[in-house]
């Protein structure tokens, strides 16, 4: 014989009530558009959160590879960076709070962050012509033989830009442009470009600008137009002959352990270096940015909560007219014993499962739909515009969890008002009604 899975009575019942009869096919018409609401609201959830995240990810990994996590400047303009490079470099923070204690347990390191890598840099903003064109740039010394342990682009092109600063420049100094900046110049490797500063010297005509000559030696492309569009790179110890600072830096570049440490590594430092010394980390730089990307991630999750909500009510619509159905139901199990919270009970589980099969289909569907986005990349948008030609998915598990939680908790709010007026039907009236 085949054993009988024994169940408490009140989940015998409503797992019946689920199952209509050919004569309440209109409830069960209404339970599977419940369903199928709160399903849809679920999966728009995950879909859209997990493409919010993504862009998210996918635009901090841009800036992070152009821009170190953390910078040091001063305030009294050029300074010896070896000083304060002897002070910084064994910078360590405690991990902070029980997981971050766990995670440097599991790690064998004792969590926190430290500091990796330090290289400083020289920043000039001036004019650059190349005879067939005059464009404003950024140009940035750095230290060929520490910037790549510092700046890591994601496109994979620091190794060749490095190497071709690292060669000799056939007579001039090297430099590497970023692409939209070659384009907008119009020119080639191997051309040369003036940069133009406007401090010169003084003539009887006046102030004359200083104009150094540069070969160009490499390309490079971080991702992002407007850098791509401004940015320049020499070896540092060209910028400082260009602006006449000796072997003084305008900063120093930091890159550290745990990106998500990097208000308590340069709080740390801060304290240890003092005046007239700045350190700003990366949130810091680009603060309004992703203060904007988690509003805007925050708002979607709220409106989208809106689409389970209406599912909730169709899930009260559902009990309601479940309960109208059921009063002589009601009545005969309440004249057989059945107390008003065990009715009451009934019906909270009926819509309970509504919305917990809704979930679980919604929590399925939005997965697979993630999973797709993932693998096959299928759907293109313009590159200039969201830095990326096709649309980025990070499925964090917390979201998930989160997104189903808060889904099951509405429909188990909506299913206490419609249990609550079952467990108050009168047996004698519904039966003298029957």
């Amino acid at each position: 014989m085949i054993p009988c899975v024994s169940l408490p009575f009140e989940w015998f019942v409503a797992l019946r009530y689920l199952r209509a009869k050919r004569k309440q096919a209109f409830i069960s018409l209404i339970s599977v558009i419940s369903i199928a609401g709160v399903a849809v609201g679920v999966m728009a959830l995950i879909v859209v959160i997990s493409v919010m995240g993504g862009f998210e990810d996918h635009l901090r990994n841009k800036i992070l590879g152009i821009n170190a996590h953390v910078i040091v400047r001063s305030a009294t303009g050029p300074f010896d960076d070896r000083t304060v490079i002897s002070k910084i470099r064994d910078v360590k923070v405690p991990p902070e709070g029980l997981l971050g204690r766990l995670r440097g347990w599991i790690s064998g390191d004792g969590g926190g962050a430290r500091v990796e890598a330090v290289t400083p840099f020289v920043f000039i903003q001036a004019l650059m012509s190349s005879g067939n064109a005059v464009s404003g740039a950024v140009i940035r010394g750095v230290d060929p033989g520490t910037v790549s342990s510092v700046l890591r682009f994601e496109e994979g092109s620091s190794g060749e830009w490095i190497a071709a600063l690292e060669k000799p420049g056939e007579g001039l100094p090297p430099i590497v442009l970023g692409d939209g900046l070659a384009q907008t110049l119009g020119v080639e490797r191997g051309a040369t470009v003036q940069i133009i500063l406007p401090g010169g010297t003084i003539s009887p005509v006046g102030m004359l600008p200083k104009i150094r000559g540069f070969r160009v030696v490499g390309f490079v492309s971080t991702g992002m137009y407007d850098y791509d569009a401004s940015l320049a790179f020499v070896r540092i110890v060209d910028a400082q002959r260009l602006l006449g600072i000796g072997d003084r830096v305008h900063g120093l570049e930091v890159r550290i352990s745990d990106i998500y440490a990097a208000d308590r590594v340069s709080h740390y430092m801060q304290e240890r270096l003092g005046f007239p010394y700045s350190v700003l980390d990366w949130q810091q730089l680009s603060r309004n940015l992703f203060s904007a990307l988690k509003l805007e991630k925050l708002a979607m999750f709220i409106i989208l909560t809106l689409i389970v909500l209406v599912a909730a009510f169709n899930i009260v619509s559902t009990l309601i007219m479940l309960v109208m159905e059921k009063h002589q139901d009601i009545a005969v199990l309440k004249a057989l014993g059945a107390r008003d919270g065990q009715i009451m009970k009934i019906f909270v589980l009926t819509g309970f499962f509504v919305g917990l099969i809704g979930t679980g289909i919604g929590v399925g569907l939005g997965l697979a739909i993630c999973e797709i986005l993932r693998r096959y990349r299928f759907i293109t948008i313009p590159k200039d515009v969201y830095f990326t030609d096709t649309i980025p998915v990070l499925l964090n598990p917390a979201d998930v969890v989160i997104i189903a939680v808060s889904a099951v908790i509405i429909c188990f709010l909506a299913t206490i008002y419609p249990a609550r007026q079952a467990s108050r039907v009168d047996p004698a009236e519904a039966l003298r009604i029957g």
